[in-house]
């Protein structure tokens, strides 16, 4: 029997993806449901989208991303973009909720379904603080939902980048005993350092086309969110002078230098100081001269 894994199923697609970072996952496989019984997660219930501590919700941003896989959803715990937007419309109206945290740990993912939930984060955003927390990799997909927060915090030892699309499709070109079937990579205009690409043939317009668009609204989104023009994020994303050499990742203090983060800090530091700013005040308790006061007051009343 073929197992189907994560790569079969995206294959094709257009993916804002680190492929270096995605591989062990695309290598899984795909979950195999029994005739007549529901697809098996990993736990006795679906992952928790989001948890809430001392006012702050934490929204775990993990896995290869995708539009809206129920299954990879419920048995691999990863993020959908649906997910996403429907997580981001209940902390809007969430009174308990004082401020979000993204914690991205995701190599990327589909392009479809990203523009939607970047600007459900943007949305909220309008609303109550988002903060992302790169811990460890935020790359491509990840990064263009991350960019749409208020500020972005890099944990020691993670990444984050890989911006741009790219897509893997085949072609049958010889005949013989094997299938025949050879593979293309495709890299949008400005990430050559993002899936080396051995072939330098021209032609295949309509894919080149396609990846350039998505590029496109994925550079207008992440500049958006960073408070720059296309353009200059362009020039800092490129590892050269020259624009179209970006799509690699940088870690914390790169991406700090480049303006492509805020700030590099510990896990335990970047809680201890968001939820110091979030949490609501502890209540106060009338002390004994206080409480002296109030009963005095109350027998004078009585009076």
């Amino acid at each position: 029997m073929t197992i189907q894994t994560l790569r079969a199923m995206l294959g094709g697609g257009i993916m804002a993806l680190h492929e270096a970072s995605a591989q062990p996952l695309l290598a899984q496989p795909m979950p195999q449901p029994v005739a007549g019984e529901p697809v098996q997660m990993a736990g006795p219930q679906a992952p928790e989208r989001f948890t809430i501590e001392r006012g702050v919700a934490v929204v775990p941003v993990r896995g290869v991303l995708t539009a809206n896989s129920m299954v990879l959803e419920r048995w691999m715990g990863w993020a959908t973009y649906q997910g996403l937007t429907e997580t981001c419309a209940q902390l809007a109206t969430d009174e308990a909720v004082a401020a979000i945290v993204l914690e991205f740990d995701t190599p990327g993912g589909m392009v479809l379904g990203c523009a939607g939930a970047a600007a459900a984060i943007a949305e909220l955003g309008q609303i109550k603080p988002v903060h992302a927390l790169v811990h460890p990799l935020a790359a491509s997909a990840g990064y263009w939902l991350a960019s749409q927060a208020r500020e972005i915090t890099v944990a020691p030892g993670a990444a984050l980048g890989s911006i741009g699309a790219g897509v893997m499709t085949g072609a049958y070109v010889q005949p013989g005993q094997g299938s025949g079937l050879q593979l293309f990579e495709f890299t949008s205009p400005h990430a050559r350092a993002k899936w080396p690409d051995p072939s330098t043939e021209e032609g295949r317009t309509e894919i080149l086309r396609s990846l350039g668009e998505a590029e496109a609204r994925f550079h207008v989104a992440a500049a958006a969110g960073r408070g720059m023009t296309p353009e200059d994020l362009r020039s800092r994303a490129s590892v050269t002078e020259d624009v179209r050499d970006g799509g690699a990742l940088f870690d914390g203090a790169e991406a700090v230098k480049r303006g492509l983060a805020d700030r590099e800090e510990s896990r335990m530091a970047f809680y201890t100081r968001i939820l110091g700013a979030y949490a609501p005040p502890p209540r106060r308790t009338a002390g004994r001269s206080a409480l002296a006061r109030a009963q005095a007051a109350v027998a004078r009343a009585s009076l």
